[in-house]
């Protein structure tokens, strides 16, 4: 347990977070990546309040925004670390997008970019860091009308 392990652990994490939804991965990367519970802030993109829900719930919920993209890729970088103890906080810049297919698409673009910042927090567990917060801040989308589509799409499948 020292600052350059716990960094180096808190980096990984934040990579294995991206892979949740890169890699349609929600069997056992997310008890890798997050408390149980755990809170999540996405307002600024789904216009949804911040709310602590059991890791679970999360998941199935990630499960099904993400099921109607062909494709998705999130780049976090720029990470600022703070780490008191057994807390941590994780300043990082992201680049996500998001592919519908052509269908959905109907002629336009097929690709929902969200550009911004993520501000999370993590703990230390007895089996290692866990994010325990999670916050999007958006400061650029472009064509936000396809998640709107795609979750649409999910919920009619």
């Amino acid at each position: 347990m020292n600052a350059l392990s716990d960094r180096a652990d808190l980096l990984e994490l934040i990579g294995r977070y991206a892979d949740i939804a890169d890699l349609k991965e929600f069997t056992e990367l997310p008890g890798l990546v997050l408390a149980d519970p755990v809170t999540v802030d996405f307002e600024s993109v789904a216009g949804i309040p911040p709310m602590t829900v059991p890791l679970g719930d999360y998941v199935e919920a990630l499960r099904g925004a993400f099921a109607p993209f062909i494709a998705t890729h999130h780049t976090i970088t720029g990470h600022v670390i703070d780490i008191d103890g057994d807390r941590a906080t994780v300043h990082a810049h992201v680049r996500a997008e998001h592919w519908v297919p052509q269908e959905l698409a109907d002629g336009g673009p097929d690709r929902w970019l969200v550009v911004g910042f993520y501000d999370n927090e993590a703990v230390r567990t007895a089996d290692g860091w866990r994010l325990s917060r999670v916050r999007l801040t958006a400061s650029h989308q472009e064509n936000p009308h396809l998640a709107g589509a795609a979750l649409a799409a999910g919920q009619d499948a």
